[in-house]
């Protein structure tokens, strides 16, 4: 009798209900069912099953492989990943019947998913699953050109990123790189080349927004094996609105802070004459300022005709090409009638201070009447694309930015264009510092 220790009958009713019995024997185990009632009755399988992708495998799940978990007939109640890192942020579908993780996983580590579903048949099914991603051969880092953390900004800051190997899944990449913000913006990423990414806003920053740029990119897939090594996390302010437009043909440039009118001044622009000596009409954003800056003479060396090297007070770069706002006491007497500069706009010295002191970068400064172009990689010279021309840079397209916690904005209209824009970088020097 021994050997029918723990013997298991299952019966099915035709109501659907199962009856299990557990006894010596079948004839003893019939006879106890109905004489002692020691069977019961339990409900079918849940309705609703759970499927998790991916799901035990050891060492072989790329980072960039999204975790997947779905319902059949029922609604997710509960989704947890987590690692060594901590727990996986998932974004939860409308109807509740699926989750996806939300940013790219990190290579060489395991996870471990949990998932419970309520089904439409009142009851719950919960399934588990583990996985190991895979460890790159090769990696590279994401580096913030600008700006800098803790900065105090204008309100046309763009958001540079630069990346040591070149990048081919662009909109891989796009979708990594989270910004966000106390004010929420519509804004979109432009690649003038397969190594630098530009984040701009269709419209200026709003004043004193907080901002913060997350870029999820360790686990990225940049190209062929090339994976991201290491997140950004920059956070940056926009400081008062502060807008300043000048004119080549009446001499003066004004000065607006939060809209209203702060100074009005005296100015001279480039001379013309030759395309180095003028000024660039276009809207410049300001790169940096400094008390003091050598300036040498474009393109002419020591001991020939019109070289020179002068200090020069009170400095506020607007381009790569040398262009500069700066006190100039030497060209005062054209200030407000002539051009007569280098290609600078040249300020008196008290105007030159008061604007310097005011200034961020990412100030717009924008300038007309001259017969040269800003050029769109001449500096900071974004703000020179239209938005249209700006978002088809883009391979994700046009985004809102989330708020400061990361909840997830409503999408952004889509638009159509799907063409990149490339340009060349071209390096900052002060061998073409104008005055």
């Amino acid at each position: 009798m021994g050997r029918h220790t723990g013997e298991v009958t299952v019966q099915v009713n035709r109501a659907g209900k199962r009856k299990i019995a557990v006894g010596m024997t079948a004839a003893p185990v019939l006879a106890a069912a109905f004489l002692t009632g020691c069977s019961s009755e339990v409900t079918d399988p849940p309705d609703a099953a759970v499927l998790i992708s991916p799901k035990n495998a050891s060492g072989s799940v790329k980072p960039d492989t999204p975790i997947t978990v779905k319902a059949s007939k029922g609604r997710l109640q509960n989704v947890t990943v987590v690692s060594k890192n901590g727990v996986v942020e998932g974004v939860l579908a409308a109807d509740g019947a699926s989750w996806q993780s939300r940013w790219p996983l990190d290579p060489a580590t395991s996870y471990s998913v949990t998932a419970t579903a309520f089904g439409t048949d009142g009851q719950t099914e919960t399934a588990a699953a583990s996985f190991k991603t895979i460890k790159p051969k090769k990696t590279t880092p994401t580096t913030v050109l600008f700006p800098k953390p803790g900065e105090t900004v204008g309100v046309g800051m763009p958001i540079k990123l630069h990346f040591d190997k070149a990048v081919t899944n662009r909109a891989g990449v796009e979708r990594a790189l989270e910004v966000r913000s106390t004010k929420p913006v519509e804004g979109a990423w432009h690649w003038f080349d397969s190594q630098n990414v530009v984040f701009r806003t269709k419209d200026y920053w709003p004043s004193h927004t907080k901002v913060r740029v997350v870029g999820h990119t360790t686990g990225v897939r940049f190209s062929k094996n090339v994976y991201g090594d290491k997140n950004v996390d920059l956070n940056f302010r926009i400081g008062d609105r502060i807008v300043t437009k000048g004119s080549a043909r009446t001499h003066h440039i004004t000065v607006k802070r939060e809209g209203q009118k702060a100074r009005r001044f005296p100015v001279s622009m480039g001379m013309g004459g030759s395309r180095k000596y003028t000024t660039t009409s276009g809207n410049h954003l300001s790169m940096e300022k400094e008390y003091m800056t050598i300036m040498t003479s474009p393109g002419i060396g020591p001991g020939s005709p019109g070289y020179y090297s002068q200090n020069v007070y009170w400095t506020v770069r607007i381009s790569d090409s040398g262009e500069y706002l700066h006190s100039a006491p030497w060209s005062t007497g054209s200030q407000g009638n002539s051009n007569v500069s280098h290609g600078c706009v040249n300020m008196s010295p008290s105007a030159a201070r008061w604007f310097n002191k005011i200034s961020h970068r990412g100030d717009p400064i924008n300038i007309t009447g001259t017969s040269r172009q800003l050029e769109t990689e001449n500096g900071w010279g974004y703000w020179q694309l239209d938005w249209k021309q700006w978002v088809k840079g883009s391979k994700a397209k046009s985004v809102t930015t989330s708020s400061l916690t990361g909840e997830l904005p409503k999408p952004a209209a889509p638009t159509t264009s799907t063409t990149a824009v490339k340009q060349p970088v071209k390096p900052m020097t002060r061998e073409t510092v104008k005055s």
